[in-house]
């Protein structure tokens, strides 16, 4: 604790008297000063015990000291040691009236005690509480290093961390979750803050902020040295941190980096033997990427799994969502097969399991802020996925999630599975810049002949088509004589140059009507 007036009062050799602000001993003192300058505040900082013996002030004129006073008490100042035996002999009534007043603590200074000998005082204690903080934050330091060496994860250096800055504290990932916190009760509080810790994600680490509200005063402090905080670390206090509390913060983030560090490194050699694991897999090779895999992947393998591709649409979009995937995994202790591919990533999570549902919750949100913000390319990351798949079908699974991947571009969707593709309509899959050319340079010169005003070649080619060549229910479908509807599908075939007993003629034809039917309503 740093010196405080009842302190200076209590100490032996000063021999101080209090005249006025008895109940205000406990205010803490900062410096010593002594001044005889009518108005000393421009030349304070506040917390000083301010010693005088008057000899420039009226100190017997009562309105002359309320304003004295009061410029004092507003200036900060702890307290006025006044000498007497010097201009006085006495402290003058007018002052210990106007201290009172304006509660300022006024102390009487013996004659036999110098000033110097209470500004030493001052200074040793300020030193001695000094000390004391730098040597509890590294007796701190060491505590927590033991901690962090333990290997038992963070729980341990969390607790003994708050139990240093009497409160809690809580440890974040970089999607926001609580991975860990101290006590047990600080959980619920830390998981408020999610926010915040998303705001200060977006920050360069180092970064720390500050949250108060009437529970406790809350330091946020981000983890990490790159371009971004791989997580945060929250304390919540009572009070402002003191300099041993600020010593035991310090070093619990400088190991919390250290550890997410080394966890990087352990993570990316990781990635290397997933890498090996997947072009296992893809070249039909299971058993051996089963002996690869060992515990770090076996129990992905032996389960039904989902193959993703993340492809960036902004610079860090893959690298959000697999951090939100990998946090959402190793909550629930999930194994994750994760292989960086240039700008993209590929994923092997466990079906049903949290990280395939923190992928789909992580781009609905994208979708859900797109619209609002400019469109798909507003979206972080583009995602195929793939269905349930199994060890000896990888090299299926990877072939779906691209062309999910494809069909998610082209619909400026943030995520597509599979699934979706295999039990839907294949006619949303021609809205296609080339699909469309494709389709009006095919039917283009039925068009132009329908425009001349000779025919309906287009409406009857579709009602043809739509009853499988029937002729009498096509021509009813019309209005028309079967005869009519089979000299238009001669006309048809001379004006293409193609057959229409070539069944794959019918269907090029059945897609490209079905693609300008499509793109019409937008076209008007």
């Amino acid at each position: 604790m740093p010196p405080t007036l009842a302190s200076l009062v209590q100490h032996s050799a000063l021999k101080l008297n209090v005249r006025a602000g008895a109940d205000r001993l406990d205010t803490p003192v900062r410096w010593a000063h002594a001044s005889e300058l009518a108005d000393p505040v421009p030349y304070m900082d506040g917390g000083e015990l301010l010693l005088v013996t008057a000899t420039n002030l009226d100190a017997e004129n009562a309105e002359t000291m309320r304003r004295y006073v009061r410029r004092l008490a507003g200036a900060g100042v702890a307290g006025v040691g006044f000498g007497v035996g010097v201009n006085y002999e006495d402290i003058p009534q007018a002052l210990v009236e106007a201290a009172e007043e304006a509660g300022l603590p006024l102390l009487e200074v013996p004659r036999r005690t110098p000033f110097l000998a209470i500004s030493k005082a001052v200074s040793a204690a300020i030193a001695a509480d000094q000390y004391r903080a730098v040597t509890a934050g590294f007796e701190a330091q060491r505590e927590l290093t033991r901690a962090a060496l333990a290997g038992d994860g963070p729980a341990d250096l969390l607790a003994r961390l708050a139990a240093h800055i009497d409160g809690w504290a809580a440890l974040y990932d970089t999607s926001g979750a609580v991975l860990a916190a101290a006590p047990d009760w600080a959980a619920r509080r830390a998981a408020r803050l999610t926010p915040d810790v998303e705001r200060l994600r977006d920050r360069p680490a180092p970064a720390s902020i500050v949250v108060a509200d009437s529970e406790d005063r809350v330091e946020l402090q981000s983890l990490g040295t790159g371009r971004r905080a791989r997580g945060a670390l929250a304390v919540g206090t009572g009070a402002a941190l003191g300099t041993a509390e600020r010593y035991a913060v310090h070093s619990a983030v400088a190991l919390l980096t250290l550890t997410t560090a080394r966890s990087r490194s352990l993570q990316g050699a990781e990635q290397r033997l997933g890498a090996a694991v997947l072009r296992m897999l893809l070249a039909g090779q299971p058993d051996h990427a089963r002996a690869v895999a060992g515990d770090l992947y076996g129990d992905l393998l032996d389960a039904p799994f989902r193959l993703l591709i993340a492809e960036a649409a902004a610079p860090a979009g893959p690298e959000l969502l697999t951090e939100t995937m990998e946090a959402a995994a190793a909550r629930t202790g999930e194994a994750l097969l994760l292989v960086p591919e240039g700008e993209r990533v590929v994923v092997l999570a466990a079906d049903g399991g949290s990280a395939v549902a923190a992928c789909a919750s992580y781009a609905e949100a994208q979708d859900d802020r797109a619209p609002r913000e400019g469109g798909a390319e507003d979206s972080d990351v583009v995602v195929g996925l793939s269905a349930p798949s199994g060890p000896i079908a990888v090299s299926a699974a990877y072939k779906q999630a691209e062309q999910a991947l494809s069909v998610a571009r082209r619909r400026g969707r943030a995520l597509v599975e599979h699934e979706e593709l295999a039990a839907g309509s294949v006619l949303p899959l021609l809205a296609d810049d080339a699909v469309r050319a494709f389709a009006d340079g095919m039917l283009r010169a039925l068009y132009e002949h329908d425009a001349k005003g000779r025919g309906d070649l287009v409406a009857s080619l579709r009602a043809w088509l739509s009853r499988h060549g029937q002729w009498d229910a096509a021509a009813a479908d019309l209005g028309v004589h079967r005869h009519t509807l089979r000299y238009r599908m001669r006309r048809v075939e001379e004006i293409l140059g193609r057959s229409l007993d070539d069944p794959d003629v019918r269907m090029e034809l059945w897609l490209a009507l079905k693609t300008t039917e499509a793109a019409t309503p937008a076209d008007e």
